[in-house]
This record gives structure tokens, C-alpha cells and sequence, in this order.
């Protein structure tokens, strides 16, 4: 069960890296996770350190309290070969479960209150690997996903992307997703359909092609000058708040392709009683407004009913 709960939600191609503004020996995670590679028998005294800097970075008022769990592992499997890891773990739910208790011929019901080992609230698993680059770390953060309450990834562990196709690909389906959603939606008059005809054809677009290219995407994807400019620009912004470039070119990578396919709802929905999903082919869709009741209507046509 332990193994479940240290290793079970682990991706190992959504890699980070420690990192720090003036020098990377100052950042404190990796300072600690580096003193208990060295000697295992630093664990307790690491952990003590960990515990109290973590708790130095849970000041905000949407930071719960829970319990912390840093672990040494041996012989992890990464990369084709297995290293040592140190995984460091926050809960901060308790989910309530029954407990059955047999007295005899009687049975009692007990409510109890634990930690749910298939999703960890918090976590990270740092692999003993490229030390002198801030190691490889997969970095799990569940929960206070505002952007005021990300104290686990910025504040606490202080890590980046690593930039590898994973993370290029992951990260511009979130850029495409996002635009569509704000920018062009309130920048544009477009309607429902037409955003999610947009999100449709940005989704296969990396679903057919093995490398992305920004100017084939823009040309084919995106069409209408306006809307490129407008995309550029977000781009740039979006990059920024992040402090993340994404390269104009990069293979791309299904595993993430197959992670955003997840978060792309192609769903248009009318009032509370119908819901539409979209596909494909703008055309046989046709949006108006009766002249008579003053309500709006999408006309949808189509050869076969199955």
C-alpha cells in the first residue's frame, strides 16, 4: 500500500527540475534531498529540515494543515534503469470511511477518518539523477490549484520544466485550450460552436502530426491574420506568467496529447436540457435566432442516424 500511495500517481515523463534565481545550492529541497543521497542515515535530520521550511512557506490563509511523509527509495525504476529516490509527501484530506467490527454474535459500525493511498494530495519523487542540473523530479500537487495557493511547486520545491518534448507539447495544448476559452471568445465574436470547432481542430492537429510546427499551426489551425496576432501575443504573456519558452518547433508527444485530450470537452450545451458534442465540420452547423418566439436555435445537418 505504501509503494501505491509513493509510487502509484507518479508520471514519469512529466519531469522537473530544482532551481533557484542566483544559485542553485540555495535552493533548500535540493539542498536536503542532496545531504540524504549522500548518507542515508541524514533522513531523519533532512526530513526535520524539510518539515519546518515547509511549514515556513504554508503561511496563506488557503493552506491546510495535514501530515508530511519523506521517504528514502532504492532502486526505483527510471530511465531504463532503476536509481534511488527520495519522495516527499503532503496529505491534506482525510477521506471518512466504515469500519465493521464483529462482537459476538453483533457487529458495530466505527466511522474513521485516513489518507486515500490512490491519490496523494501533495508530492514529489526526486531521482538520484543530473544533480549538477537540479536532479529529475516528478512533482504531484492535487489540490489548492489557485494561483495564489501554489505554495507546493513555487514557494516550497521551487522547480521548473525540464523542456522536452513532453512538456512543449503539454504546454501548448494548455496555451490553445486557454486562448480559446478567454481570448478568443471575448477579444472575437465568435459563437460556442466556433470555439469549439477551434479546440477540435487544435486537438487533431497534434493527434495527426508528429512534429509541430507554429507555422503550419497558425496556418492551418488558427487561419484568419487577426487571430494569429492575437494568439501570438497571448503566447507571449502566457510564457511570462510561467517563466517557461516553448520552442516553435518540437516533436510531439502522445502521452501528454493523450493527458490534454482529457481536459478538451467538445461539449456545446443549451440551456439545462440538451447538450451538443461537436466533432467536426463547422459547416453543417447553422446558429439563428426565430423571429417569432426570439429564441436561438442551431440547425445541424447530417446524412445517416445511427
Amino acid at each position: 500500500m505504501l509503494l501505491k500511495y509513493f509510487l502509484g500517481a507518479i508520471n514519469e515523463n512529466d519531469l522537473y527540475a530544482f532551481t533557484h534565481l542566483h544559485d542553485l545550492n540555495l535552493n533548500e529541497v535540493y539542498t536536503y534531498v542532496a545531504a540524504i543521497f549522500a548518507d542515508e542515515d541524514n533522513l531523519i535530520l533532512e526530513s526535520n529540515k524539510l518539515a519546518q521550511f515547509l511549514f515556513s512557506k504554508s503561511t496563506h490563509v488557503k493552506v491546510k494543515e495535514g501530515e508530511l511523509c519523506v521517504v528514502y527509495l532504492d532502486n526505483v525504476p527510471f530511465e531504463n534503469g532503476f536509481v534511488p529516490a527520495v519522495g516527499i509527501f503532503k496529505s491534506e484530506n482525510k477521506e471518512t470511511f466504515l469500519k465493521v467490527l464483529q462482537h459476538g454474535q453483533s457487529f458495530e459500525m466505527v466511522q474513521e477518518d485516513g489518507i486515500n493511498v490512490n491519490k496523494p494530495d501533495k508530492g514529489c519523487l526526486v531521482f538520484k539523477s543530473a544533480a549538477a542540473d537540479g536532479y529529475k523530479l516528478c512533482v504531484i500537487d492535487h489540490t489548492n490549484k489557485q494561483q495564489d495557493a501554489q505554495y507546493w511547486v513555487n514557494d516550497f520545491l521551487q522547480v521548473i520544466p525540464i523542456a522536452d518534448s513532453y512538456h512543449h507539447t503539454d504546454k501548448y495544448l494548455s496555451l490553445c485550450k486557454q486562448f480559446v476559452t478567454n481570448e478568443y471568445a471575448d477579444k472575437f465574436d465568435v459563437s460556442k460552436s466556433d470555439q469549439l470547432e477551434m479546440l477540435n481542430r487544435s486537438m487533431d492537429y497534434f493527434k495527426t502530426r508528429e512534429q509541430f510546427s507554429l507555422k503550419e499551426f497558425t496556418g492551418e489551425v488558427i487561419h484568419h491574420p487577426e487571430v494569429v496576432d492575437s494568439f501570438m501575443n497571448y503566447k507571449k504573456n502566457f510564457e511570462t506568467s510561467r517563466n517557461y519558452e516553448i520552442e516553435d518547433e518540437f516533436d510531439i508527444h502522445l502521452s501528454a496529447v493523450k493527458k490534454q485530450q482529457k481536459l478538451f470537452k467538445s461539449i456545446l450545451k443549451l440551456d439545462k436540457n440538451f447538450h451538443i458534442y461537436i466533432h467536426g465540420r463547422r459547416d453543417l452547423i447553422e446558429r439563428g435566432v426565430d423571429e417569432t418566439t426570439g429564441k436561438k436555435y442551431y440547425k445541424i445537418y447530417f446524412e445517416e442516424e445511427t
